[in-house]
């Protein structure tokens, strides 16, 4: 197994030591070079929720800076947003954004976020997912985060999921190319990851699974699918270190 940077993990309120201990023993088991983390609990959490979940990515980053890296959970609605990602990046050494789904990711309110992200020179972590039925009602979709990509041409985008949908969100993402993807999840077959190099190429994909769950099941999907084994290193770690690092 070679290097793995795994881009997207969570640990969750309410479970916070447990999932830490899961993805700590998946680390060691795995030999998982670095999993980001980012904490989340409910859809549309308050100011409180917001601080407590970076504050607990911050102390698991101290606990372990050699497996555990993070994202900045973010809620725009919040008039402290900024001040939330001030204080995540340049006080608990983040190295990214997260957001879920309290807006869209296309909402003027996520703007000057976006722009602050473009300064620290770090990567947003976009949760998009296009669903049949149940679709949240601030719930980003491909076509918001192609939106987004347009207006930032300079900032570093992550669509998670594949947007649920890879047949629908990757040729919303197609032509912009500051727009990388994840298939985070455990609902896709090698097909859509064999779809997904085809229409953007294998230097636009990054690992993640969506821990906690199961490692096994993304990892098994990179080594099912019909690519060579630079096009393996590309997703399993290389491109992370692109996205990361500009």
């Amino acid at each position: 197994m070679c290097l793995i940077i795994d881009i997207h993990a969570h640990i969750w309120g309410g479970r916070i030591e447990q999932d830490k201990s899961e993805i700590i023993k998946a680390c060691e088991i795995y030999n998982i070079s670095k999993v980001y983390v980012s904490g989340l609990r409910g859809h549309y959490p308050d100011k409180d929720e917001i601080d407590e979940l970076n504050y607990e990515v911050y102390k698991f980053i101290k606990e372990h800076p050699d497996h555990i890296g993070g994202f900045c959970y973010v809620n725009p609605v919040h008039d402290n947003c900024m001040d939330v990602l001030r204080k995540g990046i340049e006080d608990y050494h983040m190295e990214g954004m997260k957001l879920w789904v309290a807006t869209f990711c296309d909402d003027p309110r996520v703007f000057p976020l976006v722009e602050k992200c473009i300064d620290y020179n770090i990567p947003i972590l976009i949760h998009s997912w296009k669903k049949s039925v149940g679709q949240l009602e601030f719930e980003t979709i491909g076509t918001r985060v192609a939106n987004l990509a347009s207006r930032y041409p300079e900032a570093r985008l992550i669509m998670a999921h594949l947007d649920g949908n890879c047949y629908y969100g990757i040729k919303c993402i197609k032509k912009y190319k500051n727009v990388w993807v994840d298939f985070s999840g455990s609902i896709y077959r090698r097909d859509d990851l064999d779809y997904t190099v085809e229409q953007i190429g294998a230097e636009r994909i990054v690992f993640g699974t969506d821990m906690v769950g199961s490692f096994l099941v993304n990892y098994g999907q990179v080594e099912e699918a019909n690519l060579t084994p630079e096009q393996k290193e590309m997703i399993y770690y290389k491109n992370a270190l692109k996205v990361l690092h500009g």
